[in-house]
C-alpha cells in the first residue's frame, strides 16, 4: 500500500475519531445534569477505574498503558468540560488596581545599596524603605501590616531559583503584584586601605558565591555564606580582619568602602527577578502573569495529569519550579506561573477548579514586570 493510501485511511479514521469524541462529550454532559439532578455524586473514581480496567483488557499487551494514557485524557478533559460548565461559580477574581506612585512602607531585605533595595526603587519611585536581616522577617512584616509592600529575590538568570525564597512561600499568606529584573554588577569590596593579596576570606550571599566562582578559585578565596550580600559588606566594614565581600557596587559606595574588582560574576548578562508582594490581591492594568502553587497526590501520571487541564483551558504555561516540603518523606510543592489575567472566566475558572479538586492549593497574584 503507497503512503498516500496510509494516510488517506488515517485520516477517515481521524474523522471517525472526531465525530466519537463530540458524541462522547455530549453524552457526559448529559451524565453530568442526571446526576446533578439526582444529588448524585458526579465525579466517580471507581467508574473511571472500571473504564481504565475494561480498557486495558479490550488491547495487545504492549499497547495497554498507551491506551490507558488516552482514555485517562479524554475523561479528564471531560470533567474539566464538565467543571466549567456546571461548576465553575466565578468568572472573575476580585482585585484592587495597583498604584506604584503612592508613598507607602516597603519591607527590604538587606541595608542601603542592596539588590533588594534597588528592585524596591524600580518598583516604588516614592516608597521608603525598612530594612529587615532575613527574608523570612520580610513575609512577616508584610503578613502583620508593618509594611504595605516587600520585595523579595524570586530568581537569577545564571543559578536559577532562590531556593531560599521558595522554602518560605508556603509558610506565608501574601500575594505577587509585580516583578523586575535588576542586573547584578557584583564587585569586591573591602575596608579602605586592604590589598587585594591581604584577603583570604569573602563573605556573601550564596547566590553571590554561586554567580562569582570563577572569580573565587582564581584567587583561592575562602567562602562565608551571609544571610544578605549587603549585610556582608556591613559585616566586613565592622571586622578588624582583611576581608572581603561580594556585593552590588551602590551597596559599596553607600558604606564607603574601597572597590578592588569589577565585573567578578560568571556570566556578564547576569539578572535577578525580584517579586513585589502584599497582603492583598492588587494587580497592574497590564498583568499578564498568573502564579499559583499546589500539591498533587502520589499517584501515576498526577502532574500530567494536572497539565491537562491548563491545555483544555488554552492557558500556557510559563514556569513549573518545585520545592521540597520539610519534614516529609521528599513531599514537594510545584510552583507555577502561566500567561493570563484573572478578570477572564477561562483563569477563574481554573483557579476556582483546582482550589476544589486539590489537597493543597494557593493562588499566588496575576502581575507584570514593571
Amino acid at each position: 500500500m503507497e503512503l498516500s493510501e496510509l494516510r488517506k485511511e488515517i485520516n477517515e479514521i481521524d474523522k471517525d475519531l472526531v465525530e466519537l469524541f463530540k458524541k462522547r462529550m455530549e453524552c457526559s454532559f448529559n451524565v453530568a445534569e442526571y446526576k446533578i439532578a439526582n444529588n448524585m455524586e458526579v465525579f466517580q473514581a471507581d467508574r473511571e477505574n472500571e473504564i481504565i480496567r475494561r480498557v486495558r483488557n479490550s488491547v495487545p499487551e504492549d499497547l495497554q498503558n498507551s491506551a490507558e494514557v488516552f482514555f485517562t485524557t479524554l475523561m479528564d478533559i471531560s470533567k474539566c468540560k464538565q467543571f466549567q460548565k456546571f461548576f465553575a461559580k466565578d468568572n472573575h477574581i476580585d482585585f484592587q488596581p495597583l498604584d506604584l506612585d503612592g508613598k507607602y512602607i516597603v519591607a527590604v531585605p538587606g541595608t542601603v545599596g542592596s539588590y533588594s533595595h534597588i528592585a524596591s526603587t524600580q518598583f516604588l519611585k516614592n516608597g521608603t524603605p525598612v530594612f529587615y536581616e532575613t527574608f523570612d522577617e520580610v513575609f512577616d512584616a508584610v503578613e502583620r501590616g508593618k509594611a504595605e509592600f516587600g520585595v523579595l529575590p524570586i530568581a537569577n538568570s545564571t543559578t536559577g531559583s532562590i531556593v531560599q525564597t521558595y522554602g518560605l512561600m508556603r509558610e506565608h499568606d501574601f500575594k505577587i503584584c509585580a516583578e523586575t529584573k535588576v542586573k547584578v554588577d557584583h564587585c569586591l569590596a573591602v575596608k579602605p586601605g586592604v590589598k587585594l593579596e591581604e584577603v583570604k576570606s569573602i563573605y556573601s550571599h550564596e547566590q553571590g558565591i554561586m554567580q562569582c566562582q570563577e572569580f573565587i578559585k582564581k584567587h583561592g578565596f575562602k567562602t562565608h555564606k551571609y544571610a544578605n550580600t549587603s549585610l556582608a559588606a556591613c559585616f566586613i566594614k565592622g571586622s578588624e580582619k582583611p576581608l572581603g565581600a561580594i556585593c552590588s557596587q551602590v551597596c559599596a559606595k553607600e558604606l564607603g568602602l574601597e572597590i578592588l574588582e569589577t565585573d567578578i560574576v560568571d556570566a556578564s548578562e547576569n539578572y535577578t527577578k525580584f517579586m513585589l508582594i502584599s497582603k492583598k490581591t492588587m494587580c497592574l492594568e497590564n498583568a499578564n502573569i498568573v502564579s499559583v502553587s499546589l500539591a498533587v497526590p502520589h499517584t501515576s501520571s498526577a502532574l500530567y495529569r494536572l497539565l491537562t487541564k491548563f491545555s483544555v483551558a488554552g492557558l500556557n504555561l510559563c514556569m513549573i519550579e518545585s520545592s521540597p516540603v520539610a519534614n516529609t518523606d521528599f513531599d514537594v510543592i510545584f510552583y507555577l506561573d502561566f500567561e493570563g489575567r484573572i478578570t477572564t472566566p477561562d483563569v477563574a475558572k481554573l483557579i476556582n477548579e483546582l482550589n476544589s479538586e486539590l489537597s493543597y492549593f494557593k493562588f499566588l497574584g496575576n502581575y507584570a514586570e514593571v
